[in-house]
């Protein structure tokens, strides 16, 4: 149960310190009580609460809209909806997606994430029991499987593969199940999150746009786990030079605070008024929390987030040179996910160890979460340094030594 945290430090009600390599979810990009946003968030508390963004605009809002605009991958000209997360921002992209192009059919990949409510949770395929219970979901969405080489679906490799992930949608999908033609849009994570942390083939963004753009479709990148520095980048759809149609994001955007927003092309954003909006999105004293985080990312941690995130990547890649039950290390920037296997050379996911790995190194005091089948996510703050990854690896070692031997 948490008291309180600072930095890079969560202390829980009976006094214990842990070292949290969560954030929360990729949330606390500035670390827990950053003073900066602390002071955003007091200024604007002291000014105004809430007023409705539907209705009339407010100073922080504007700026902030603004800013993403300026940030956002692309030099194409931007709007911004904000909303209060970032499953509310997949929502508005998908109903964005569908009236702008005036199609109804959307693929997305399995091992995705996209949200729980009822339009994200159809997009969503990353855990049947995310589903279960609740059909009819939101028809005409098709799910196809992701670049993800370490299993690849379609038992190639990289190298000689020709990239069949994205090939198949064109080629089988658009062929035997829906035209391209209908298709609105394809929603993809850049990394997938929930997913595994799975990093796909170099060529796989540029691949799907290209095709998208052959057929009228739109590029949604979920970049609600990816975006704000998580992998490096401000974006991770920098990595291959890659704009989306429309930008979906949240998490790290305001520091903790409830806040996301679709950011898509202004041609896009033609939509009669009425037909989308929100009551709190937007709130100005997240906005202000927003615009303290980004400065904070572009004044050294979106820097400190890749030249931390390699030398966190690199210890663990020696740990794995010398532990069996570890069959993969992947990631980007403080974005890096260990897939634990049992090791018996098939790379068999071994859920089990990585839940035993999680408690062992909770009990270390280092905070870690699992994602994918067997996956463990190192997602810290991006404020973390090199003396603190150090730490978080010699104790996932530990953990993991002592789970194998168990």
């Amino acid at each position: 149960v948490v008291k309180q945290g600072r930095g890079m430090v969560i202390e829980d009600v009976d006094g214990n310190l842990f070292l949290d390599f969560t954030a929360g979810i990729a949330v606390a990009s500035t670390g827990h009580a950053h003073p900066n946003v602390l002071q955003a968030i007091e200024e604007q508390a002291r000014k105004f609460l809430h007023f409705c963004g539907s209705d009339f605009y407010y100073e922080p809002m504007a700026e902030l809209a603004e800013k993403l605009c300026r940030l956002a991958p692309g030099s194409s000209a931007k709007k911004v909806f904000l909303t209060n997360s970032g499953t509310e921002a997949i929502e508005a992209a998908l109903k964005l997606a569908r009236y702008s192009t005036r199609r109804q059919h959307v693929v997305a990949f399995l091992g995705s994430f996209h949200g729980r409510t009822m339009g994200s949770l159809s997009l969503t395929a990353s855990r049947s029991s995310h589903r279960a219970h609740f059909a009819p979901l939101v028809p005409a969405i098709h799910h196809v499987a992701y670049g993800y080489c370490h299993r690849c679906p379609y038992h190639l490799t990289y190298g000689s593969c020709g990239i069949e992930c994205v090939k198949y949608i064109e080629k089988t999908l658009f062929r035997l199940e829906v035209a391209p033609e209908e298709v609105a849009a394809i929603f993809v994570e850049p990394i997938q999150g929930e997913g595994g942390y799975v990093v796909p083939p170099p060529e796989y963004l540029g691949m799907l746009k290209e095709m998208c753009g052959r057929y009228g479709i739109l590029l949604v990148a979920d970049e609600v786990q990816t975006g704000f520095g998580r992998t490096g980048k401000m974006f991770a759809c920098e990595h291959w030079g890659v704009e989306p149609d429309i930008l979906c994001v949240a998490k790290g955007i305001a520091s903790g605070l409830p806040l996301g927003a679709m950011i898509a092309k202004s041609d896009l954003s033609t939509w009669t008024s009425g037909t989308h909006g929100s009551t709190f999105g937007g709130n100005p004293v997240a906005c202000a929390a927003a615009l303290a985080t980004i400065a904070l990312l572009e004044n050294g941690l979106v820097d400190n987030a890749a030249r931390v995130g390699r030398y966190l990547k690199e210890m663990l890649e020696q740990v794995k040179a010398s532990a069996p039950g570890i069959s993969d290390v992947r990631g980007l920037g403080l974005m890096i996910g260990v897939e634990l296997a049992k090791p018996d050379g098939e790379r068999e996911p071994d859920p089990e160890l990585r839940n035993q790995v999680i408690r062992k190194a909770f009990e270390k005091g280092l905070l870690l979460l699992g994602c994918g089948q067997s996956t463990i996510r190192f997602c810290p703050p991006l404020i973390v340094t090199e003396a603190e990854a150090q730490t978080a690896v010699e104790i996932f070692s530990l953990a993991l030594k002592e789970a194998t031997a168990s």
